[in-house]
């Protein structure tokens, strides 16, 4: 396992290093200041600009609220929903310049926004994570079609970042997406919902006894991925899901 971790900060650095050759090292958002692979080739300036989640937020879902509440909640939405997972938390609020980085992540494979991205997950997730101690990181999976166009799941890249700055295992393949769901972008949230019923089951013959399990992803906006994942996760038996994603729609 240890060989395996090195060969593969090898080939990291081998990435970095040939990124340097082909990219100046300037802010690949702004396109102005000084920026290099180490930060995923966002400025100081640019980082300044992204909002971090804080205190008050619903205690399910993480949507956060202004204001000086300092008591937990459960946000109006919450109550009206059936949530399969026991909390959802993300590091950043989706907008300017985060939004950007990711949406050219995906499906640009801007990969040196990889670096970053992982950065602003593990300074929030981290800490909690320590404290929880779950038992198991699962990405949220794409399906086999969309992960051949894409050419790599970024929940994975992301999860495995997390799973080794938290020292938690990750499994990539107990989770699989079943079926070939369309494109949520422009959904409400009820036809998200519907879109995702049955979409995600787990290998089959598997079964969890009681793991604390941590879903992550790169987004969340309505609930309607994760809930699902959420759901299939504990009917195999998962004891309980957590979900942590870099962004959060607000």
């Amino acid at each position: 396992m240890q060989g395996l971790r090195g060969f593969t900060d090898a080939v990291r650095g081998w990435l970095a290093a040939g990124l340097a050759l082909v990219y100046p090292e300037v802010c690949q958002v702004c396109g102005e200041a000084r920026a290099g692979p180490g930060d995923g080739y966002v400025c100081g300036g640019c980082q300044a600009r992204v909002r971090f989640i804080e205190p008050p937020f619903c205690d399910r879902c993480g949507r956060p609220f202004e204001g000086d509440l300092t008591t937990r909640f459960e946000c109006a939405s919450c109550r009206e929903m059936e949530w399969h997972f026991h909390s959802a938390r993300s590091a950043v609020a989706t907008r300017a310049p985060v939004l950007e980085i990711i949406r050219r992540y995906k499906y640009n494979r801007a990969l040196w926004f990889e670096p970053f991205l992982a950065g602003l997950l593990i300074r929030a997730a981290g800490p909690v994570l320590s404290g929880q101690a779950p038992d198991l990181i699962i990405p949220v999976p794409l399906h086999f079609t969309k992960k051949r166009e894409r050419e790599f799941n970024q929940a994975e890249s992301l999860a495995e970042r997390l799973g080794a700055a938290a020292q938690i295992p990750v499994n990539k393949r107990l989770l699989r997406r079943v079926l070939p769901t369309r494109s949520q972008t422009r959904l409400s949230r009820q036809e998200r919902l519907v879109n995702m019923r049955g979409a995600f089951a787990v290998q089959a013959g598997a079964k969890l006894n009681g793991e604390r399990v941590v879903l992550v992803d790169d987004g969340f906006t309505t609930g309607a991925t994760t809930n699902a994942c959420a759901r299939a996760l504990i009917t195999a038996g998962a004891g309980e899901v957590s979900v942590w994603t870099v962004a959060r729609g607000i």
